[in-house]
């Protein structure tokens, strides 16, 4: 079984805003694009789970949209488990305006310490992910349009860590915009 995680195009937000469950659109062009080489490289009948959030929703649609590439067996469905960290208070503040202390407390306490006070914790996060992890039809490939987080979070759950304490184990690469990974999560034999 193969998951596929996908990331969603560019956000029309200004750089260096905080905008993890914030409902930002994406880029329709950006989008458009790289479903469509996306949509080429895809086995038919996989089943497509997206974040309800716009900019996920949007590539979601735009690759459903290009059947028969995916074959009639495809089907979209929307996951809440599947949205970006919440940031709680930091949430469409700039990265550059939020108090130091804070971040610092954040990084000092990475696992437990709730984003923006009322967000999530990265280890309420990590329990969120995994959750859909776990729902996974391990008969069935799988792609999830969804956001650099959950990518982070769903590599280390594939790699059975489902829980971190430190912020240096949050893993540091994810897809850019548009782009996309795979993990083979059952060996082929």
């Amino acid at each position: 079984m193969t998951l596929w995680l996908v990331r969603h195009a560019l956000p029309l937000i200004d750089k260096g805003i905080c905008y993890g469950q914030l409902n930002v659109a994406a880029d329709l062009k950006a989008t458009q694009a790289s479903a469509q080489k996306l949509h080429k490289i895809l086995p038919k009948g996989i089943a497509v789970v997206a974040s309800p959030l716009q900019r996920c929703a949007l590539f979601a649609t735009a690759l459903m949209a290009l059947e028969p590439g995916l074959g009639a067996n495809s089907r979209l469905t929307s996951d809440p488990k599947l949205q970006e960290m919440n940031f709680g208070q930091w949430e469409g503040r700039p990265w550059a305006a939020i108090d130091p202390a804070e971040l610092a407390a954040w990084t000092a306490n990475f696992a437990d310490y709730r984003a923006g006070n009322s967000g999530e914790s990265v280890a309420q996060f990590m329990a969120r992910v995994a959750t859909a992890f776990d729902q996974l039809d391990p008969a069935k490939d799988t792609l999830w349009v969804t956001h650099a987080g959950v990518i982070r979070a769903a590599t280390l759950i594939a790699q059975g860590i489902r829980h971190i304490s430190r912020a240096d184990q949050w893993p540091s690469d994810a897809p850019s915009y548009g782009q996309w990974c795979k993990l083979n999560l059952i060996p082929s034999t």
